[in-house]
C-alpha cells in the first residue's frame, strides 16, 4: 500500500514562519516521524511539497493508479482551489486534509474550505501531530477497504 503526502505553499517554510501559529517543527522532521509510522505498517509513503497550484494538481492527477491513500495540507490552495478540489474529486482515492492550526479560529477568508467536501475526512488545528492523526486515519481507512474487498471476495467465491 501507498499513501502520498502532499504540502502545499509555504509548507517547506515551517519552522521559520509564524511560529506562533505553525509551531517551530520543520517539514522535514514531520515527514520523518510520518516515514516511521508508515514503515512501522509496512506502507510505502512519498512526499510532495509545492508552491505551485497545477503542480499540486499534477500530483494528485498522478496518484490514480499508483496510490491507495492521499494526505494534503493544500494550505492557501484550500479557501480558494476549485482545480485541487476537482482533482481529488476526479481520482477517487481516500484523502484526509490536513491543518496545523484551526482554520476556523483564523481569519474570515481562511474559514472557506473549498476541498473538505471531496475528503474522507478533516483534521484541523492540532499543530505537526495532526499529521500523525492523519496517518492513524488513513490506515484505517485503508483496512476497512481492505476487510470489504476481501468480504466481497469471499462472498463471490460462495456464489
Amino acid at each position: 500500500m501507498k499513501i502520498v503526502v502532499i504540502q502545499g505553499p509555504n509548507l517547506n517554510m515551517l519552522g521559520v514562519r509564524e511560529q506562533q501559529i505553525y509551531g517551530p517543527m520543520k517539514l522535514e522532521q514531520i515527514h520523518a516521524q510520518m516515514k516511521e509510522v508508515a514503515a512501522q505498517n509496512g506502507v510505502e509513503i512519498e512526499f510532495f511539497q509545492s508552491n505551485l497550484e497545477g503542480e499540486i494538481v499534477d500530483k494528485i492527477q498522478e496518484c490514480y493508479g499508483e496510490a491507495h491513500g492521499i494526505i494534503i495540507n493544500a494550505a492557501a490552495y484550500t479557501h480558494t482551489s476549485i482545480a485541487i478540489r476537482d482533482a481529488i474529486a476526479a481520482v477517487s482515492i481516500p484523502t484526509i486534509e490536513v491543518h496545523i492550526s484551526n482554520i476556523y479560529r483564523r481569519e474570515d477568508f481562511r474559514q472557506k474550505n473549498m476541498i473538505a467536501p471531496v475528503c474522507a475526512s478533516s483534521i484541523i488545528g492540532f499543530g505537526p501531530f495532526g499529521y500523525h492523526l492523519a496517518m492513524m486515519g488513513m490506515l484505517q481507512i485503508l483496512s476497512e477497504i481492505k476487510a470489504a474487498q476481501e468480504a466481497q471476495a469471499a462472498a463471490q467465491k460462495q456464489a
